[in-house]
This record gives structure tokens, C-alpha cells and sequence, in this order.
């Protein structure tokens, strides 16, 4: 849409190909329905939210950033707001006003918008674009091309991989796809978990010899392991782990503000006051109530042991699962349920200045088809309004 908007803009006479009966399905569904459109941070930590291949992207963020995407829609008479952690939301929380604003400067510029029409093939003569080819036969004149289909993610949402496997035909190198922001499956599963939400904790994963730490924040306990904003933003370097057929743990810190030492002094004056209770009924003040049965469980020590019962040996072991309650990480849930795709369109093979393929003359690319991809918080929604914008000028540049 954004590709669309910016050449017809420069005067461009733009037909929108979408395979839905509308538009903005993916996007309708982004930030839980609130859509997390960027983030309010500056260039550089920006670029650092990108999974190596942040770089490419620094023309696309120099013609169109956070500022000018914010800009574009205010001017339009939308307001936004940042949220914690620079997360910029549109002040109505609903994705749909982000998504009307687009479909209203569309119709504004005249775009030829054809729904339910699926992209077939890119018919090439002496290495330019001449004509988009469709699933029903019918071709479409054209010697400027956008391909911006997306990944492979949210498959129901027609990012099915159709684009990418044109692009391959057309002698597109496709980095090997792979789920990124995707939960992650442990064993044991601790289903009687499920639905039980940490905050304020910590996770190192490790496959034995790397490591990375999260920041501190909130994990989520579901049916098969564990998600939430702290596994999904580090998911991706797991997955990565998990293709070298490493072991896998995720240490969860469930008191990282304090130390061994201090956590260990706390468990010994409420141990003193609650010698007579159960260790079950002492840990209410550390754990969730949900946790708690599972908790000791880990730490091999009867739930029914009298707090005044409990030896030094023991309550190290406590203090030492409080810092490290570890889950064997044994693989990610499939790329159809991964928030983004990994993996994509080579850039080797792509002009960052104009988005403009190295290979053929007038195709251009945008978005989550390429192969980039970013934390959660708004990254990747301005990487593909960005190079939409940057692909959409430069399809106006003879």
C-alpha cells in the first residue's frame, strides 16, 4: 500500500494487485489489533533491533523514518501516541485507523486497487519487466513492478510464499526461511502451567558454550513451553541454535533484582517468622500460587516440609532455582505461527538505494519478502513502510 501511495504520488499510474477480497489483513491483525506501526527510537538503536542485517536498511531510513511515517499520518488527522519501550500506536488502539488512512490516500491518488487476484508469474524480456501475469489469465502491462507478498507467516492472511517463489524462477537467491517471534517448545511442557504469566523476570539461554541474556520482562507459560514478549524477541537466535541440533536451556531468573546472597537472607527471616507453615504456604510471598507446587517439585524437596525443617542445603537449592528454573528448549512452533519470517530475498541481489533488483531491470521489492527481520516493538512494520516508500519513489525514476 505504502508502494502504491508514494508512485502514485510522483504521477504514476498504479494498479494494486491484492489477493484478498481486502485490504490489510496482516496489518489489521499487528499489535494484538492495536498495530505497533514503529518505534520512537533514534537511527543507530534502531538499526541494532535488526538481526544482522540492519545496514541494508539505512537508505530506506534515511528517505522515510519514524518521523516521516508518524508525520504522514498525523498530517492525515490521525493522532498517535508512544507507549513504554518507544512503541508508537495509533490513540485510537485500533489497527483499522491506520488502515483506513492508507485505503483514503489510495483512493485519493487514484490507485487501481484489484482484489482476489493472485500473482502467477513476472513476464521478462531482455532482462526488464513487461507484465504481470495472474492465476486467472490475465495479464497486466507493466514495466515497473513491486513485489512486497511478505513471508510465510500468518499464512491465512495470504503471505503464502507465492512472491518468493517468483522471485526465485527469476534467478532470486531466497535465503533459507525460518520462524522468527515464535514461541518456543519445552520439556517438560508444564501444561498445568499454561495461561500463568512472570513479569519482572529474566531468561539466559544457553546451548552450552553462547549465550544471551533478555532484558528483564514477561514470559508466558502455554500448553507446549513458553512465550511471551521475552522468548519471542530472542526466538530467532533459539531457532538458530536448535538447527545445529545443540541442547538448548532457558534459565529463568524469577528474581533478577535481587542477588543469591540477598534472596538467600530474605528466605531466612521469613523462615524464622513461618517456622511452623508448610514450605508450600511460606514461598506465597516469592512465587505465584500457580507456580509454586511445580516450583518445588524442581528443586526435589517435599512440598509438605516444615519450613523450620528446611536445612541450609536446602534452602540454597530453593535460592539457586529462584535464580535459575531451567526448561530444556526442544524446538519452536512452525513458521505458519512465527509472527515474521526469517529469511527471504537475498539483498545481495537488491539495490538498497532504490530497492530495485540487481538481476532484472524494473522489479522492485518491499517488506518481509526481502531478508530482513527485526525485534517486536514496531521495527518491522517501519522496515516495510520504508522500503515500500523507497521502492514506490523509485519506480517513478526512469
Amino acid at each position: 500500500m505504502m508502494a502504491a501511495i508514494r508512485a502514485s504520488q510522483l504521477r504514476q499510474d498504479v494498479t494494486l494487485i491484492e489477493k484478498n477480497p481486502t485490504l490489510g489483513r496482516k496489518l489489521i491483525l499487528s499489535g494484538k489489533g492495536r498495530c505497533n506501526l514503529t518505534n520512537a527510537c533514534d537511527l543507530e538503536a534502531f538499526l541494532k533491533r535488526f538481526s544482522g542485517h540492519g545496514q541494508f536498511l539505512r537508505d530506506a531510513f534515511k528517505k522515510f523514518f519514524n518521523s516521516d511515517l508518524i508525520n504522514f499520518f498525523e498530517e492525515r488527522g490521525l493522532k498517535l501516541k508512544v507507549e513504554r519501550q518507544l512503541r508508537v500506536f495509533p490513540a485510537t488502539d485500533e489497527a483499522a485507523s491506520i488502515l483506513r488512512i492508507l485505503k483514503e490516500e489510495l483512493s485519493r491518488n487514484k490507485v487501481r486497487v484489484i482484489f482476489k487476484a493472485t500473482a502467477k508469474d513476472i513476464s521478462i524480456a531482455d532482462e526488464k519487466v513487461t507484465a504481470l501475469l495472474l492465476e486467472d489469465s490475465r495479464v497486466i502491462p507493466a514495466d515497473k513492478i513491486v513485489l512486497a507478498t511478505g513471508g510465510v507467516s500468518y499464512g491465512f492472511t495470504g503471505s503464502d510464499g507465492a512472491g518468493l517463489a517468483i522471485a526465485q524462477r527469476l534467478g532470486h537467491s531466497i535465503v533459507n526461511l525460518r520462524p522468527g517471534l515464535v514461541p518456543l517448545e519445552t520439556a517438560p511442557s508444564h501444561k498445568d502451567l499454561e495461561g500463568l504469566s512472570l513479569k519482572n523476570i529474566r531468561i539466559i539461554f544457553t546451548d552450552g558454550q553462547k549465550k544471551i541474556t533478555s532484558d528483564i520482562g514477561e514470559m508466558l507459560f502455554t500448553g507446549f513451553g513458553i512465550s511471551g514478549p521475552l522468548v519471542l524477541s530472542l526466538s530467532g537466535v533459539v531457532v538458530d541454535w536448535l538447527s545445529k541440533k545443540d541442547k538448548i536451556t532457558a534459565q529463568v531468573d524469577l528474581k533478577p533484582a535481587l542477588t543469591k546472597e540477598q534472596l538467600n537472607s530474605r528466605l531466612l527471616r521469613e523462615f524464622r517468622v513461618q517456622g511452623k507453615k508448610d514450605l508450600k504456604n511460606a514461598l506465597k510471598s516469592l512465587l505465584p500460587t500457580r507456580m509454586i507446587s511445580t516450583f518445588i517439585k524442581n528443586t526435589g524437596i517435599s512440598p509438605e516440609k516444615k519450613v523450620n525443617q528446611v536445612s541450609q542445603y536446602l534452602r540454597q537449592r530453593i535460592v539457586d532455582s529462584l535464580k535459575s528454573f531451567d526448561l530444556v528448549i526442544t524446538g519452536a512452533r512452525p513458521i505458519e505461527e512465527a509472527m515474521i519470517t526469517r529469511g527471504g530475498v537475498s539483498l545481495k541481489e537488491i539495490n538498497p538505494r532504490t530497492m530495485e533488483s540487481r538481476l532484472i531491470k524494473g522489479l522492485f521489492f518491499a517488506g518481509e519478502i526481502l531478508d530482513i527481520d527485526a525485534d517486536s516493538g514496531g521495527f518491522n512494520l517501519q522496515a516495510a513502510f520504508s522500503t515500500g516508500y523507497l521502492s514506490g519513489e523509485n519506480t517513478a525514476i526512469l
